[in-house]
């Protein structure tokens, strides 16, 4: 497992100054619902052991449940996302959960819907739980950019439909319990439509 402690430190800076430029008026949270879909690399050693598996089939368009807190005001918004996503295929389970920093900038559009686009970092989870392998779990950095619209419903709710990227590193391995490994899958990319509900207090 690699070190979390710069992923803490780099994400705490970042934390710090958004905080610090952004003039947030509001708080709000958010629950999200999207599908995400992987591009997952096979090590040579899993290509040789495995003849027909589809690494990029594992999480494929499975439905993905977050929740974000932050603060808003006209320009822009910060906030903290947490979101989740497992999936399997030929055999093989995995489940991302990834913990995010974001920043947002707003863009109007007409009185009541407004464009937005951002940057992302945080740190992605991943584990592979695949029936009759022993468990594994690892975590890597998490890096990306957002975009989409958000329509106004009330002075305080909205909706959102949005789009993520996020590059990663994070990779598990595949062994039977007891026997040697198999080989490894690493997680390069993610991406994942998604919309919001949003309340502002």
């Amino acid at each position: 497992m690699k070190s979390l402690n710069t992923l803490l430190a780099a994400m705490a800076v970042c934390a710090a100054g958004i905080a610090t430029s952004a003039q947030a008026d509001d708080t709000f949270a958010s629950l999200t619902y999207g599908q995400t879909s992987d591009k997952v690399r096979k090590s040579g050693l899993l290509q040789r052991n495995t003849d027909h598996l589809n690494a990029d089939g594992v999480i494929g368009k499975d439905s993905t449940w977050g929740v974000r807190l932050g603060k808003i005001n006209d320009q822009g918004r910060y906030y903290a996302t947490y979101d989740n996503v497992s999936g399997d295929h030929s055999g093989v389970k995995l489940r991302q959960e990834n913990l995010l920093g974001s920043y947002d900038l707003f863009l109007p559009v007409g009185d009541t819907t407004k464009l937005f686009g951002g940057a992302t970092l945080g740190m992605t989870k991943l584990t592979q739980d695949s029936p009759g392998a022993r468990r594994d779990t690892d975590y890597g950095y998490a890096a990306g950019l957002q975009a989409g619209v958000i329509q106004e419903v009330t002075d305080n709710a909205s909706v959102e439909l949005g789009y993520r990227y996020l590059r990663t590193n994070a990779a598990t391995e595949i062994g039977a319990h007891g026997g040697p490994k198999e080989g490894t899958l690493r997680l390069n990319s993610s991406a994942q439509t998604y919309l919001a509900a949003t309340y502002k207090f």
